[in-house]
């Protein structure tokens, strides 16, 4: 075995050969761990974020005579020495490489409230995120002028009318950071389906930039700014479920009033709804009367039913593509009490049941639907100061290849 001597020699060596500066290049010593015990029989044990798992201490002690004849007591802590270092190499070694999983949404009531001076459309809306989700990779780009996006989908545009490129864009501009990225995004999230894919894509790019920058930013500082690029983004900063109002951007964030394992099936085929073009067959005298704070008093108290499932954008989607509406009929009709609710999620086209993960056994047999995308997933949320995690989600692969819509404002 090494003695305590050797190591407590070594260690010394190491750190005056680094001055206490520069971390070791091969990494010998592991970002946020502590090497709290050093035995005489050469065994150590260690600590992790400050959790110590071995609470014997041990000190090299040593008793000399100076030239006076006085008896001086020398002692040295490796603890204290090596968790210096450490210090050292967790402030120079900066974060390089981030993947995470950026979730899409759905709609479980939409309704229209009014039209806005500015053109828009006040809404209110309980968002939900759910498992379905992009694959997303950042990593530190050696370029100061540039990102570079590419995705598994053709089609889908990857320089600044992307809303990933416009989100690092705006981050760049409100912290002045000089920082830029190569970004990959493995979509499984469909596009022009009312799920807010593109969204979800922006408010995981400010999150990863912000952990790049070492959280200079607050959340709810990256919640605020995003809504200069789009009006759903700031919902990605709630904790997975929120009643939003104004144009999207104002949300309230709340428990989430449904069971996390309610299973539901999404299916979107292969027509896809463009947003503008949904709101420009919008009538308000079309829409439903209902008060929305009242659907959200009764999915918190009994749960999700077809009566609380209200989207006021059904109708003029369903104008844009008249075969959504036979799809929802369909499927309700099929499902014979399967599903609690079936509704169009967003502006569309993706129709969802919830209560079940499978559909109805039509949509496999119909030669007419034989391209549509079909998936199951449930609902999920997210802790603070941390994002949306993917581990353990109990979804199946999507049943067919993404492909891009013609579509393309990311929704």
């Amino acid at each position: 075995m090494v003695s305590v001597q050797y190591l407590t020699h070594h260690f010394s060596h190491l750190l005056s050969s680094f001055g206490g500066k520069e971390p070791n290049p091969k990494g010998l010593f592991i970002k946020k761990c502590r090497f709290s015990q050093i035995y005489s029989d050469g065994m150590s044990s260690y600590a992790h974020s400050n959790q110590f798992y071995n609470h014997r201490s041990r000190v090299v002690k040593a008793s000399v005579s100076n030239n006076v004849g006085e008896k001086i007591e020398i002692v040295y802590n490796p603890e204290e020495r090596i968790n210096r270092l450490a210090d050292e190499v967790d402030k120079n070694t900066g974060l390089s490489r981030l993947s995470l999983f950026s979730p899409c949404k759905v709609n479980l009531f939409l309704r229209i409230t009014g039209k806005r001076a500015d053109g828009f459309h006040d809404l209110a809306s309980l968002f939900h995120v759910i498992s379905l989700g992009d694959k997303m990779k950042f990593s530190l780009s050696p370029s100061k002028t540039t990102d570079r996006l590419s995705t598994n989908v053709p089609g889908i545009p990857i320089d600044d009318q992307n809303l990933i490129i416009k989100a690092l864009n705006l981050y760049r501009r409100k912290t002045g950071s000089d920082k830029f990225f190569w970004i990959h995004v493995d979509k499984r999230i469909p596009t022009g389906a009312g799920l807010g894919g593109g969204s979800s894509n922006a408010a995981t790019a400010l999150w990863a930039a912000n952990q790049f920058n070492g959280c200079i930013a607050t959340e709810k500082e990256l919640q605020e700014w995003s809504c200069e690029i789009g009006s759903d983004i700031p919902f990605f900063f709630s904790h997975g479920a929120a009643y939003c109002t104004g144009r999207g951007e104002i949300v309230k964030d709340i428990p989430t009033p449904i069971p996390l394992d309610l299973p539901m099936v999404l299916i979107k085929p292969q027509e896809s709804c463009p947003t503008g073009e949904v709101y420009k067959r919008l009538h308000l005298d079309r829409t439903s009367s209902v008060d929305p704070l009242s659907l959200l008093n009764k999915i918190s108290l009994n749960g999700i039913s077809q009566d609380i499932c209200i989207n006021d954008l059904e109708i003029p989607a369903f104008d844009v593509v008249p075969s959504l509406k036979r799809l929802k009929k369909r499927v309700i009709s099929a499902g014979r009490g399967e599903y609690n609710a079936v509704f169009m999620s967003g502006s569309g086209s993706t129709i969802v049941g919830i209560g079940s993960p499978e559909p109805p056994q039509f949509v496999y047999d119909d030669e007419d639907l034989k391209n549509v995308f079909i998936t199951d997933a449930r609902f999920i949320t997210r802790i603070e100061n941390d994002w949306y995690n993917e581990s353990n989600l109990p979804i199946s692969s999507p049943s067919k290849p993404l492909e891009a819509s013609n579509d393309l404002s990311n929704e």
